[in-house]
């Protein structure tokens, strides 16, 4: 027997539309459970990373100011932090220059070979940092297959800042390619041919309408390099070789301290990094979502 409409049916609800407002005149959310979630988020956080955090800072301000200014002002400690923070920014620079041109292969052209070099970029996420130092300490070392001849041409760079920021270019690579790859893969490629119909160059269009679209993408994928660079320790111990005021790197001397039973001293080390590192990535984020804001004024002017 079947039924018409009328007789026995019964219509379903029609199912709300996201974002439609409930019966209290809330805005629907797609996901149940926000509340839940949302606790749950910023009690992991809390547990993984502010009570960490916090930690460090408790431990130092035992030193009280006079103490802290004491440790930061050692001359010992500020040659280490300027050659984590200087070594860091600099391959961070480097790799967001090289980590582009490399996407931008990846990405715009075929090539034999191309997924195999594409693999190779994330080698540096699995193989182990100490691992990686010494494999560089071997190749850039005085008697190292390149070492040696940079040598006789007056370069140095094993046990130098120099051989710090090669190391961190190599751990630090990865971060600025996979950050900037899909954003090139993504973009629009009819606008560059429609700044090639208008007259523009090759620089033109590089400069006036691919840059604008992946800067956010690069500033983020430095920052992800610098922070990355500036804490790092298993990759450049050993090509560092760790020479105070010279190649001594922060991360070494709060091992030093550690070992020398100095927790207030290790922790007031920490605790500069992190302030810093803090200051610098704020400032990065900053200037990136400035230029998120421009391009995206840009979209609606045009």
């Amino acid at each position: 027997m079947q039924l018409t409409a009328g007789q026995g049916a019964t219509a379903l609800p029609a199912a709300p539309r996201p974002g439609a407002p409930d019966r209290r005149g809330r805005p629907r959310r797609v996901m149940p459970g926000f509340g839940l979630s949302l606790g749950i988020t910023l009690a992991w956080l809390g547990l993984i990373v502010l009570v960490p955090l916090a930690g460090v800072f408790l431990r130092s301000a035992g030193l009280g100011w006079d103490g802290l200014w004491q440790v930061w002002s050692e001359p010992r400690v500020l040659g280490a932090l300027r050659v984590s923070f200087g070594t860091a920014l600099a391959a961070a620079a480097f790799n967001a220059v090289m980590g582009t041109l490399v996407a931008w292969v990846f990405v715009r052209y075929r090539f034999p070979g191309r997924r195999v070099f594409d693999a190779m970029i994330d080698l540096p996420f699995a193989l182990p940092t100490a691992v990686a130092g010494i494999a560089l300490t071997a190749l850039y070392g005085p008697n190292g297959w390149v070492g040696r001849w940079l040598e006789a041409a007056g370069i140095k760079v094993a046990y130098t800042p120099l051989g710090i920021t090669v190391a961190l270019v190599f751990i630090g690579l990865p971060f600025v390619v996979r950050v900037v790859q899909p954003v090139l893969a993504e973009a629009e490629r009819e606008l560059e041919e429609a700044a090639a119909t208008l007259g523009a160059g090759r620089w033109q269009t590089v400069l006036r309408v691919v840059l604008p679209t992946v800067w956010p993408a690069v500033l983020a994928g430095f920052a992800l390099a610098f922070a990355r660079g500036v804490g790092e320790y298993g990759s450049v111990i050993f090509i560092a070789g760790n020479i105070p005021h010279v190649s001594e790197i922060a991360p070494l001397l709060i091992t030093i301290k550690l070992e020398e039973f100095d927790y207030a001293g290790a922790t007031a080390i920490a605790a500069a990094m992190l302030l810093l590192s803090f200051a610098l990535l704020l400032a990065i984020n900053l200037l990136q979502a400035r230029m998120q804001r421009r391009a995206a004024e840009g979209g609606l002017h045009g």
